[in-house]
């Protein structure tokens, strides 16, 4: 690995959890894709799908660390969710990690794809704009949330991603959870879910060293940078620019499957 190919590494990871610290999720759903396809599109050595997932799973744990910290003293981390759903996700996490070694590489891109494809609809769904409710007034069925973030965490654990992209239209639409309460709570979710998938892909094997820990670095410097951001931005903007990041991954991969 040259150092161009190291900077080009350091700037999609330094992209991509900016991006995710800003809109709440552990930024594989941006870093995935671009890890899979811009380094061949620049004429260096191509990474298959199984050491995307691995350095992915790495990074977001990383990444996650970052948010939740410039979110620690804002008030807006539900410990209720962060418990349920993080067990739920922690658990499904590890299963998928572990299983993820037996997959074959379309089979983890279909996956991705159909993650990607079911976060969209529910991003498009009508939500009621309950973002002015008081924290204490904020309620959930716990048994749902946990069951839900246990087939999130499984799934996700498959690609290496900790599953915030599917998490946030959970928590928005099924749940009827505050955005910025949304965002700052899917981060702590999502780095509970990225131990047991960081867990599943190192054992098993499926992380290349020089490239996560290059990510590492950009995750640590870039999503409490977005984290600040997202805090003073509109709700309703920070909804869009999420639902059109996950629409284009959507369309990308089944565009490469089909």
């Amino acid at each position: 690995m040259d150092v161009s190919f190291i900077f080009l590494i350091f700037l999609l990871g330094f992209i991509g959890s900016y991006l995710s610290g800003m809109v709440g999720i552990g930024g594989s759903i941006i870093k995935y894709p671009m890890l899979l396809y811009i380094p061949p599109l620049l004429g260096f050595a191509a990474f298959n799908a199984h050491e995307v997932s691995g350095i992915s799973a790495v990074q977001v744990f990383f990444a996650t660390i970052g948010g939740v910290w410039a979110y620690r003293k804002s008030g807006l981390l539900n410990k209720d969710l962060i418990i349920y759903m993080g067990s739920g996700i922690l658990l499904g996490g590890l299963i998928g990690g572990f299983g993820s070694k037996y997959m074959e590489e379309f089979t983890i891109n279909i996956v991705y794809a159909v993650l990607a494809t079911i976060a969209v609809i529910m991003m498009f769904i009508p939500k009621k704009n309950n973002d002015d409710k008081p924290e204490h007034e904020v309620v959930f069925n716990k048994w749902l949330a946990t069951i839900l973030a246990f087939i999130v965490g499984g799934a996700s654990g498959i690609v290496g991603a900790a599953g915030a992209f599917i998490l946030v239209p959970i928590l928005l639409v099924v749940l009827k959870i505050p955005t910025r309460m949304t965002i700052a709570t899917s981060l702590a979710i999502t780095f509970i879910s990225s131990i047991g998938s960081t867990i599943g892909k190192v054992a098993t094997g499926q992380v290349l060293l020089v490239p996560a820990l290059v990510m590492i670095v950009a995750s640590l410097i870039a999503s409490p940078l977005g984290a600040k951001a997202g805090q003073k931005m509109n709700t309703k903007v920070l909804q869009w620019i999420l639902s059109i990041l996950i629409l284009a991954t959507a369309i990308k991969i089944w565009m490469d499957i089909l």
